[in-house]
């Protein structure tokens, strides 16, 4: 584990940094699909992820989903870090995007490294700050962007995320992440691929423009 934070965060935490993180964080491996934390649970720490991708969705009283980011290798939730200010129960669903693995610092050593190491309080800052900016552009998507566009940003960010044009997915869980119905989104994929966009096969896509 101690190579791996070396690899992910040695670019912004310093070596005694990284070997505290390495004794005293929690270190988890999850396989795509794993539910990881869900609305209303205690907030176990802050993640720092080390290989993978995480999507991070918001969950309404029905129990609809929609995506709200990603989380790749270096990253951290702003969700979580919310706990700096009080807040003890998450308010988001996060799921595994890809087999991946992280380590949960106790967040009370999150709050004495802010105090104690300059770069680990630069790191919360500007990972809270990223967040903030992709949920603005989660809500410009929503507010300006129709349906067709929503889905292929959709499909262009899973993309890059995951690091292949080819996305093993189903329309009903791309529905879930964009909160509308299979039928809808079936039909405006049919579009993309008569326009060139994708390639649809059984529970797969790929993607030719992104």
């Amino acid at each position: 584990m101690r190579t791996t934070l070396e690899e992910t965060y040695g670019h912004v935490l310093n070596s005694d940094l990284i070997d505290t993180i390495a004794a005293q964080g929690k270190f988890m491996e999850v396989r795509k699909g794993t539910l990881i934390m869900d609305v209303g649970d205690p907030i176990p720490g802050l993640p720092l992820l080390l290989q993978g991708a995480i999507k991070i969705l918001r969950v309404d009283e029905q129990g609809d989903e929609m995506l709200i980011y990603f989380l790749e290798a270096g990253d951290s939730c702003a969700m979580t870090l919310g706990s700096f200010f009080g807040v003890s129960k998450s308010s988001i669903r996060a799921v595994a995007e890809q087999d991946s693995s992280l380590v949960i610092v106790p967040m009370e050593k999150a709050y004495d490294w802010v105090g104690e190491y300059s770069d680990f309080r630069q790191f919360v800052i500007e990972s809270f700050n990223t967040r903030l900016q992709e949920l603005v552009e989660a809500m410009d998507s929503l507010a300006f962007l129709d349906l067709h566009g929503r889905l292929t940003k959709y499909l262009s960010d899973r993309v890059k995320v995951n690091g292949t044009t080819t996305l093993d997915t189903t329309h009903a869980e791309i529905a879930a992440d964009l909160h509308t119905s299979r039928v809808v989104v079936s039909r405006i994929l049919k579009q993309l691929e008569r326009e060139g966009t994708i390639e649809l096969h059984r529970n797969r896509i790929e993607v030719l423009e992104f």
